[in-house]
């Protein structure tokens, strides 16, 4: 069976893929079966979509909220960069 993926890797770690499983692909010569094929597809592109922006709000708001406790910890104190 045939499933759309999406991997997302950086520096930091390395997440499970996401996945859609796909319906087989029809035959070229039928047409309403290629027409359901694509709208599957279509729906499946939207939902990993879906998925991939929600991982990344999350994301975001973890690293947000890692900021904001360094902040706090550090407050009052003057902090000196590495550059």
């Amino acid at each position: 069976m045939a499933s759309l993926t999406a991997i997302y890797a950086s520096s930091a770690s390395s997440e499970p893929p996401f996945t859609h499983e796909l319906p087989p692909l029809p035959a070229a010569n039928d047409t309403p079966a290629r027409t359901a094929y694509l709208a599957a597809l279509t729906s499946a592109a939207r939902a990993l979509q879906d998925d991939i922006n929600a991982f990344l709000t999350q994301k975001m708001a973890d690293d947000k909220s890692a900021a904001d406790a360094n902040e706090e910890a550090n407050y009052g104190e003057e902090v000196v960069d590495a550059e």
